[in-house]
């Protein structure tokens, strides 16, 4: 059975990357795919996570290096999936392009914003086909199988259809990104305040995430 292969990457810290990969994992192992979650980030955000919960279900690795293409593969054995918490990509760029390198699924994280819009097209836009170039390089395929952005600490608990939102989604559209359907409300008692703590997804959308990134993995292999 292949194994989902996806990398969290973003410019900038502070969109949810890392809860996301935790929350992520969770959601995948109680649909049955048993994840390892590889710490790509200086931070080790997650890898201080599992150690102040004591332990988090599933494993998380540290891999703080720029040959994930290489180190990563050694993770799968025996699960289903591997998530990787890649570093912002503005200050850590062969560790990110390392990640997009071995995933095939690409997501990213995004908060609603104004600004965010135009650092996704004048940063990550360039960035991705720079990765896309090594991917060749190294006799990978050029595109991952599907990229997409989830919209993070958004003002509502599902994709709306006015609203910042809104606005935000359509301007990604309209610049050639897939944005996810679901979405991850702004909702600090669920997130970021979990830190440290055993993970819960019941009155998440971290599941629904987790089915929509399988549903796309599994159309590509079709």
């Amino acid at each position: 059975m292949p194994v989902l292969r996806i990398a969290l990457v973003s410019i900038k810290p502070g969109v949810g990357k890392s809860t996301t990969g935790v929350f992520l994992c969770k959601s995948l192992q109680e649909l049955g795919i048993e994840p390892v979650l590889g710490d790509a980030d200086k931070g080790a955000s997650c890898l201080s996570w599992m150690q102040d919960a004591e332990g988090l279900g599933f494993p998380v690795v540290g891999q703080v290096v720029t040959t994930l293409h290489r180190t990563l593969p050694a993770l799968e054995d025996g699960r289903g999936a591997v998530v990787v918490d890649a570093p912002q990509i503005e200050d850590h760029e062969a560790i990110a392009r390392a990640a997009l390198a071995y995933a095939d699924v690409w997501i990213f994280p995004l908060a609603p914003g104004g600004m965010e819009v135009r650092r996704t097209m004048l940063q990550l836009r360039k960035k991705l086909n720079e990765a896309r170039d090594f991917r060749e390089q190294i006799g990978r395929p050029r595109d991952p199988m599907c990229e997409m952005v989830l919209l993070t600490r958004t003002n509502r608990p599902y994709a709306t259809k006015t609203g910042p939102d809104a606005e935000f989604r359509d301007s990604l559209v309209e610049k050639g990104f897939k944005v996810m359907q679901t979405v991850i409300m702004f909702h600090d008692d669920l997130y970021r305040q979990a830190y440290g703590e055993k993970i819960e997804t019941k009155g998440t959308t971290y599941p629904a995430a987790a089915e929509e990134i399988i549903t796309e993995w599994e159309r590509a292999q079709a």
